[in-house]
């Protein structure tokens, strides 16, 4: 088989090398094309001369189309993989730290909360333009997977507003499945589930093992388990609230809801600073610096390290590979995508950007009907999705009223600041992320006059309830495999380390 497939923001060694591998591990896809493309000319330097040597040493002859011409990239391109990360680590750490000026302790802040609603109206104004380019140059009916966040938001905008077939993918639903295992003394394999929601607000609400119905032994299960009783304290409450349990980690899920971090001094008692993902304040930002500062300074021992193998049993299990392989193979794969909602979920709005069951085989991409979801778990996700629509016109528009009021329906900085402080809040965000935000400009301005006035609501420095210290390069080379390990894995919380409250 023979078709290109294209990598925007190839530039990101967590992603896109493993990606790769997972692709070219497929027996039939010994010659496809493969182009990559990135803003960043070393990062993409290092990454295609990183991966073009694996491909030599799997004794395959593929060249990557290595570009900083997007366009030249995608052209003829049939399927699309954007791992971009718009305004990288420094629009990041503004996500973080303005927001904590205000009280709001953040984990990530990628998905939704301050942080989330500002990533989306990066990620939005760009991932028009790709879809622009994908339409003029890229094959008929190409297809982008999107891996960037905010998932919703950024799915919800290509394919409302980008004209491009787009489905939104997210490796959430199988690290909990691996859990629910581990409560009920099984193997994954064992347990059969049906995840239903919104991205990162996605509820087991099926959990079956041999035909039977297990949902109802997860709450003693977790609370019994000696490391989730201690590092998953949020999802466990909301499974005993709202009886169902959750996709997303400890850290990310206590940031879409009012309850879990709006009193500095109650956070600690929802989180664990054992790993970052259980809740530590702006923990993905502290692994993401550390991870870039760590690949850019070692990047000669990782090409004297031994290449990546190319074999079915290394693939992981991200969905990107599996939905190329069965749409150009026919064999079918069951996975979680993020897509249109268009009736599958009954109770939630037909615009939404969903995350439910597909299945994959050369027909397509077909999604079965779900159904209702549990009430309460259909309202928690509503609210979420308000905030998302919210973002989303608000990026497209330009417009810095819905932008204001996305922050103030979204739940945790609702449920820390007040309407006047909102409104500052956006002011500084829009004024620190300017260079990223082309439609805004005239809001900008007008946003720069009201902070040099000098009336402001008084704000502080804030570090957050938890907030841990970068690792310096020389620490992290006191473990090197565990530095490599991070770095090179898209999911950076795949090991965990054992509680610490």
């Amino acid at each position: 088989m023979s078709f290109k497939v294209a990598f925007i923001g190839a530039g990101s060694i967590g992603f896109t090398r493993g990606l790769l591998r997972d692709l070219l591990s497929v027996p039939e896809f010994k010659q496809i094309e493969v182009a990559f493309t990135d803003i960043n000319p070393l990062n993409l330097a290092m990454v295609t001369e990183l991966c073009q040597r694996d491909i030599h040493e799997n004794g395959l002859d593929i060249q990557i189309q290595s570009t900083p011409n997007r366009r030249e990239a995608l052209r003829d391109a049939r399927y699309i993989f954007s791992v971009v990360r718009i305004g990288g680590l420094e629009a990041f750490q503004s996500d973080v730290d303005i927001p904590l000026k205000y009280g709001i302790d953040q984990c990530v802040g990628d998905t939704l909360c301050a942080g989330g609603i500002m990533y989306g109206q990066r990620g939005i104004a760009e991932i028009l333009n790709f879809c622009k380019d994908i339409r003029e140059v890229a094959e008929p009916d190409c297809l982008l997977l999107n891996y960037a966040n905010p998932m919703a938001m950024m799915t919800w905008a290509c394919n409302k507003y980008g004209g491009v077939r787009t489905i939104g993918l997210c490796h959430g639903v199988q690290h909990g499945h691996k859990q629910i295992a581990d409560v009920l003394g099984l193997t994954k394999e064992e347990v059969d589930i049906v995840c239903a929601g919104i991205n990162h607000q996605t509820w087991y609400v099926q959990v079956r093992h041999k035909g039977s119905d297990m949902t109802g032994k997860l709450l003693e299960g977790f609370e019994k388990h000696p490391e989730y009783s201690q590092t998953e304290k949020v999802r466990i409450d909301m499974l005993r609230r709202f009886g169902y349990y959750s996709t997303e980690s400890n850290g990310h899920l206590s940031e879409y809801l009012p309850w879990y971090r709006k009193r500095p001094e109650e956070i600690t008692d929802w989180i664990d600073l054992g790993s970052w993902i259980n809740g530590e304040t702006g923990g993905y930002l502290r692994i993401c610096t550390e991870s870039r500062n760590w690949f850019e300074t070692d990047f000669p021992n990782w090409m004297k390290d031994p290449a990546l193998d190319y074999k079915p049993e290394n693939r992981s299990e991200e969905h990107g590979s599996y939905i190329v392989e069965g749409l150009e193979t026919g064999r079918v794969y069951r996975g979680h995508f993020n897509v249109v909602n268009n009736g599958v979920i009954s109770n939630l709005p037909d615009d939404a950007i969903i995350e439910a069951p597909g299945y994959v085989d050369g027909n397509g991409i077909s999604m079965p009907r779900v159904g209702d979801l549990p009430l309460g778990c259909a309202a928690v996700c509503n609210v979420s999705i308000s905030v998302q629509r919210l973002a989303v016109e608000a990026a497209v528009q330009g417009d810095d009223l819905l932008l204001r009021q996305a922050m103030m329906m979204d739940p945790l900085v609702g449920a820390v600041c007040n309407p006047k402080e909102i409104w500052q809040l956006t002011d500084e965000m829009l004024v620190a992320q300017e260079k990223w935000l082309p439609q805004y400009k005239v809001a900008i301005e007008k946003a720069k006059e009201r902070l040099a006035s000098g009336n402001l609501i008084p704000t502080k420095q804030n570090q957050g309830a938890a907030r841990l210290r970068v690792k310096t390069v020389e620490e992290m080379a006191q473990d090197r495999e565990a530095a490599n390990r991070v770095a090179g894995e898209s999911n950076k919380a795949k090991e965990r380390p054992t509680a610490v409250n």
